[in-house]
């Protein structure tokens, strides 16, 4: 029997998979400042020629790397109860903002404010969706009447997160569990005025 050649296709996405692995393990293992194009294809084992095919830039590659992550570490459940939800989903954001995600994201995020090149890909690719997932989200818990109709939800999605990137940025440190279900609590209240609220 005649052995098939070799699927290019199922090659290319094991060399897109090593590549993209490679650049996360890299950057958690020396920081995104040390990370280079070379040091990815040799962990890899491709070479600068195959990245530069897929992306122009090690900014690029991680950005990648991370929105792929991000769609398995942090997605929006909905059980019905709000507050329990934004439990489970704040909680996997924290994750994901700890090591070892958080040497990439941060050097990304960083790399974007001096790169304008990089700075719509990251917008559009990992932080744009993850903002409508998050207003899916509220419209439903809207339709369930857990917040107000008028809630409005960009400051929702500030209320939410912004204490969580605050204590990123400052190194304060990320909430534990009770004061997480202390700051759910008191933003759902903000955003429902008690009037509105169903018993």
């Amino acid at each position: 029997m005649t052995a098939k050649p070799p699927n290019p296709q199922r090659r290319s996405q094991r060399s897109h998979d090593a590549i993209l692995a490679a650049a996360l393990d890299l950057c958690t293992e020396e920081g995104y400042g040390h990370l280079t194009i070379e040091g990815i294809a040799a962990r890899a084992g491709v070479s600068k020629k195959t990245i530069y095919r897929w992306w122009p830039s090690k900014g690029a590659v991680v950005l990648e790397a991370l929105h792929e992550a991000a769609d398995v570490a942090v997605p929006h459940v909905d059980t019905g109860d709000l507050a329990t939800d934004m439990r489970t989903q704040l909680t996997a954001v924290i994750t994901f903002l700890s090591p070892p995600s958080h040497a990439p994201l941060a050097g990304v995020i960083a790399d974007a404010l001096r790169d304008p090149e990089l700075a719509g890909p990251v917008h559009d690719r990992l932080i744009r969706p993850r903002i409508e997932e998050f207003e899916q989200r509220m419209r439903r818990a809207q339709e369930q009447g857990q917040l107000h109709p008028d809630a409005d939800l960009d400051v929702a999605l500030d209320l939410f997160y912004g204490p969580l990137y605050h204590r990123l940025v400052f190194h304060l440190g990320f909430p534990e569990p009770p004061y997480l279900d202390k700051l759910i609590a008191h933003v759902i209240r903000a955003l429902t005025p008690e009037k509105s609220t169903r018993n």
